[in-house]
């Protein structure tokens, strides 16, 4: 299968600004729309990149940055409902119909789609719900598609174990929702990996992938690991049910929504899985390469940047 167009809705995200840089550096060339090309500024400097400033939720804007392209990439996802096109159902569920519909008209056979384990549209949470709803549409889309599923993604700039970084840092004590909640997390270089291996995979057509890391962990094993390795540990007070809903709820009304309900109606399935990571991909333990980036934040490690800067 030869493809060498590629547009990457989604690319100025987490996921997708590793992504981009691995189909780069295999030689494909990229179109990455994005409403602010500030938060692309890392993609512009890379050369088989097009950076084009559109709204992929105005089917003309999307159509247009379709059009010659060999296959899409859609990794859109938000993780907190809100009105408009950041909520759940425009980001997801609409903006599946609108890819879909992008690449019927520009006649672009392949798709690959990002949605997130345990999806379904039974789900307990809307998120999960609205990722269920993608999956159907591009499942019904007559499309050459892939859908990947992940566990929670980890990697330098993450927003989950950064996110209890920055906790641990500044409480002295952690009141923790939900923490017998169970994840299997993934590495983003292995998930950005599994992408460019079935690209031009035709036994991939139809099929959807688990993408989990080699481990389980508890939440409370996870922000016990990241206060550890941070050189912040700290007390862990695990929340039952009712507290889990009733901190989620007051944390909802800050300007930065750190949990809410929905995300603990999600965090009812345990997001882990018995499928072999695909395309003979060996994932990489978190243990093994979290430290290169949380483990710069302890004391000893400034000391010895101090030692550093001094030439000793």
């Amino acid at each position: 299968m030869q493809i060498t167009n590629i547009c990457v809705i989604g690319g100025t995200g987490f996921v997708g600004r590793h992504l981009c840089q691995q189909l780069a550096a295999q030689g494909y060339r990229l179109r990455v729309p994005t409403r602010d090309r500030e938060r692309a500024k890392t993609l512009i400097l890379l050369p088989t990149v097009d950076v084009v400033v559109a709204d992929v939720q105005d089917p003309v804007a999307l159509a247009a940055v379709v059009k010659g392209c060999d296959a899409v990439i859609n990794l859109v996802g938000v993780l907190h409902d809100a009105r408009g096109k950041r909520g759940f159902e425009a980001a997801h569920v609409e903006l599946a119909r609108k890819v879909v519909a992008a690449c019927r008209a520009n006649n672009v056979r392949r798709l690959l789609q990002m949605s997130a384990l345990a999806a379904a549209p039974d789900a307990p949470s809307a998120y999960l719900r609205s990722k269920g709803a993608a999956e159907m549409i591009v499942r019904e889309s007559g499309l050459d598609f892939t859908i990947f599923r992940p566990s929670v993604i980890f990697g330098p700039d993450d927003s989950f174990l950064n996110m209890f970084a920055c906790l641990a840092r500044v409480l002295p004590v952690i009141a923790l929702a939900s923490p017998g909640a169970r994840f299997q997390p993934v590495y983003v270089d292995d998930v950005a990996a599994a992408f460019v291996r079935a690209l031009t995979d035709m036994k991939t057509f139809g099929q959807s992938y688990a993408l989990c890391g080699p481990q389980r962990y508890t939440l409370r094993e996870l922000v016990a690991y990241v206060g550890r390795i941070t050189g912040h540990p700290r007390p862990i007070i695990g929340l039952n049910r009712a507290l889990s809903y009733g901190q989620a709820c007051a944390m909802e009304w800050l300007p930065v929504k750190l949990m809410t309900r929905d995300n603990l109606r999600s965090m009812e399935i345990d997001s882990v899985s018995d499928s072999a990571f695909p395309f003979g991909i060996k994932p990489q333990a978190l243990e093994a390469v979290a430290p290169a980036w949380l483990a710069v934040r302890t004391p000893r490690a400034r000391y010895q940047r101090f030692r550093n800067l001094a030439g000793r």
